[in-house]
């Protein structure tokens, strides 16, 4: 069986935000079931060994907090999680990283491009190569992530290119790679080799195309990016002065939105987790939050294990 857990659904500084008060950070100070810690998964074919899909910042809190990934009673030194397949450079994708320095072995897969920028900053060197490898991910090519003893996972990953954009820390500098900038938003699709059974995982998307209508078309399960509701929330709402296409992120609503480029696709299941502390439909009781549920969305919550 495929094992999802979710360990994180908020976007980068989580819910709440250390230094807002915006609506629902406020409302989240007291009321512990609207927190979020920021945006990651742990998928598993055995439900013994782990792949985090993303290290975000809040690891250590989002390890503690997930008995399935503690370390096995009578160990020392042990962690079901074999290894970390990041999507993207962002610091709320990688900087979970330096929370596994401690000597357990696994393997971190990314793009090339996202292993120059771990390889040009020299403070993730405190993840040895004698314990932790570094592996190249395709762009459409698919793999099996092995286990630290080099037995296979019993999963099949393919990544491939969506519309978003590099790392903002790098805006107006070169990237360590160099290139066009294919390969810095990674989608995945992650299946069990044994049942065949698959899901998508997109945190980041800023415009779904019809190649990417196709590929996720019929899905049992999609995790997707829902940063933002409308695209100038930040702006409307005086917390920042970009737009979510300009942070690389399509908005949930409007015609161009993902509820409506999503709708009729015949998707089983739609998930939207990466969702910043703006976004009116993380309180239950908003019109924004209503419309989600109506479109037959979910909004992701730390904690929620998933079975397929």
């Amino acid at each position: 069986m495929l094992r999802i857990l979710v360990l994180g659904a908020a976007a980068g500084g989580g819910v709440p935000q250390w230094n807002c008060g915006c609506p629902a950070c406020r409302a989240s100070r007291s009321e512990p079931g609207l927190q979020r810690t920021q945006a990651s998964i742990a998928v598993s074919a055995d439900a013994k060994h782990w792949f985090l899909i993303n290290a975000s910042p809040d690891l250590r809190q989002q390890l503690g907090a997930t008995p399935q990934l503690h370390p096995k009673a009578g160990s020392l030194r042990h962690s079901p999680v074999a290894g970390v397949i990041l999507t993207n450079g962002e610091v709320d994708a990688v900087a979970g990283l330096l929370s596994m320095r401690e000597g357990s072995p696994f393997t971190i897969y990314a793009h090339p491009r996202v292993l120059a920028i771990l390889k040009a900053n020299s403070i993730f060197n405190v993840l040895s190569e004698t314990n932790v490898r570094r592996l190249p991910i395709a762009i459409d090519g698919s793999f099996e992530p092995i286990l630290p003893d080099g037995s296979p996972s019993g999963l099949e990953v393919l990544a491939f290119a969506v519309a978003g954009k590099g790392a903002w820390y790098l805006e107006g500098k070169s990237h360590p790679e160099g290139g066009d900038g294919a390969g810095d938003t990674l989608g995945l699709r992650i299946a069990d080799k044994a049942t065949g059974n698959y899901f998508y995982f997109l945190a980041a998307c800023a415009e779904v195309t019809d190649d990417l209508k196709r590929r996720i078309s019929g899905a049992p399960l999609v995790f997707f990016d829902g940063t933002v509701w409308r695209d100038d929330e930040l702006i409307a709402a005086g917390l920042g002065n970009k737009t979510g296409q300009a942070m690389g992120h399509i908005s949930m609503s409007g015609d161009n939105g993902a509820i409506a480029a999503l709708s009729g696709l015949g998707i089983d299941r739609k998930m939207f987790l990466h969702i910043n502390n703006s976004n009116p439909a993380l309180l239950r009781d908003t019109a924004e939050r209503k419309a989600v549920e109506r479109a037959g969305w979910q909004i992701a919550a730390d904690g929620m294990e998933i079975v397929l």
